[in-house]
């Protein structure tokens, strides 16, 4: 199962997008935990509306591109990875948290808003955490990378809607063009001089 398809070569790494650079990979000890509801919290755990969740961990691969967040799981020598890869678009991480618990690894927390038909819902949480690397390195450059990408995205957007034609206006604010040889020779009812 992939989430939020990438597409992989046959030596299991991701297919590059039109016009997509590579800022950063890590080809291994890579461990990706996925947190997806059943139903999104619609209420105080008490009143029943916790929803349920389900967990999914994986260890691999990760790269960082200019314009997604890729996870490629590792084959297992048997069975089937619990999901073979993970492609999130940098504008779709709603939120990204770098933690650092009393006991244990840092980790990565990382909110993503889902894409349609993608296999998440609202509420999806990942969670990374590197076993041989720094992860602070790491994070320094997604939040700087994601930034970017939404900026250049609001760019793109605002090029795209572009200016209103509009005409200047004519001396009594009407919307027909305005004439220099428009201007009134004598002076309006009550005005002295």
């Amino acid at each position: 199962m992939s989430l939020n398809l990438a597409t992989l070569s046959p030596a299991r790494q991701p297919t590059p997008l039109p016009n997509e650079l590579t800022i950063r990979t890590i080809d291994s000890g890579v461990e990706l935990s996925l947190h997806i509801p059943d139903a999104p919290p619609t209420g105080p755990a008490t009143s029943g509306g916790s929803g349920g969740s389900k967990k999914l961990k994986e260890t691999g691969r990760i790269w960082l591109t200019d314009q997604r967040l890729i996870f490629v799981a590792d084959l297992p020598s048997k069975g089937a990875p619990s999901f073979q890869s993970l492609s999130v678009p940098l504008s779709s991480l709603l939120s990204t948290k770098f933690e650092q618990p009393r006991f244990g690894a840092n980790y990565l927390s990382i909110d993503i808003r889902p894409s349609f038909g993608g296999g998440l819902v609202d509420g999806t949480r990942a969670e990374i955490r590197f076993k041989d690397k720094g992860l602070f390195e790491f994070t320094t450059s997604l939040e700087k990378t994601r930034e970017r990408a939404i900026y250049m995205k609001r760019q793109s957007a605002e090029e795209e809607e572009g200016l209103p034609a509009y005409s200047t206006p004519g001396p009594s604010g009407a919307s027909s063009p305005y004439v220099p040889g428009d201007i009134p020779s004598e002076n309006p009812p009550g005005y002295d001089d």
